[in-house]
């Protein structure tokens, strides 16, 4: 099937996106629960696999790490909004989504690395959620497209709130992760933003079925 001139090329590329950006993310948040659920009771695996701060052996644990919870509680807390903001953040294409977690993943583990205290465990997808947060937040202003300034926004507007989490207000609660989070997320919103042929090629009608969603 093939598309002419007019906006009906758009439509498919818009819809691929979006089921891909659901899909992927579903599935992550699935995988989230299944780990929580093999090592509830036991705790093994996050004790294993979190992260410990300042000990080299643990630097590759920040991987990990961000994909492990401590109980039903800890997972849930993070579910939605991890899976609002991933579905935002992916709608962009696939590799460049996946370039924002990496960076963030590294940029939160490596800042709980180093300034968590002593004899503590962290673990946990909040990071993300922070990250995230703060990548949905600026990527408009910062791409300076006025749909996504609009999301940035609205995200602010509904979960602002949760910016309280980046200071030391709740023992128990890694401020640390949170904090550096939100800082790797702004950062991907500048590193992996993207040029302004790019997101005018996005705003035209493409041949076929249009671009690829892992675009």
């Amino acid at each position: 099937m093939a598309y002419g001139p007019g906006g009906a090329g758009v439509r498919p590329s818009r819809r691929s996106r979006a089921v891909t950006a659901a899909t992927f993310m579903l599935a992550w948040v699935a995988l989230l629960w299944l780990l929580a659920a093999i090592d509830s009771g036991s705790g093994l695996i996050v004790k294993e696999y979190g992260i410990q701060p300042r000990d080299t052996d643990e630097l590759l644990d920040v991987f990990p790490a961000a994909f492990l919870h401590f109980g039903w509680d800890h997972v849930a807390a993070n579910t939605v909004p991890l899976l609002i903001f991933g579905f935002l953040a992916a709608l962009r294409g696939m590799v460049r989504f996946i370039g924002v977690i990496l960076l963030i993943v590294v940029t939160s583990g490596a800042g709980v690395w180093l300034t968590a205290p002593d004899g503590t465990n962290t673990a946990g997808a909040s990071g993300v959620v922070f990250g995230l947060f703060g990548y949905l937040l600026v990527r408009g202003f910062v791409e300076r497209d006025a749909l996504d300034i609009t999301v940035g926004v609205t995200v602010l507007l509904l979960y602002g709130s949760i910016l309280w989490g980046v200071v030391p207000t709740s023992s128990g609660v890694s401020w640390q992760g949170h904090l550096f989070g939100l800082v790797g997320g702004v950062l991907a919103a500048f590193w992996l933003r993207r040029t302004p042929a790019a997101r005018a090629a996005s705003r035209q009608p493409s041949g076929g079925t249009g671009p690829s969603p892992w675009s």
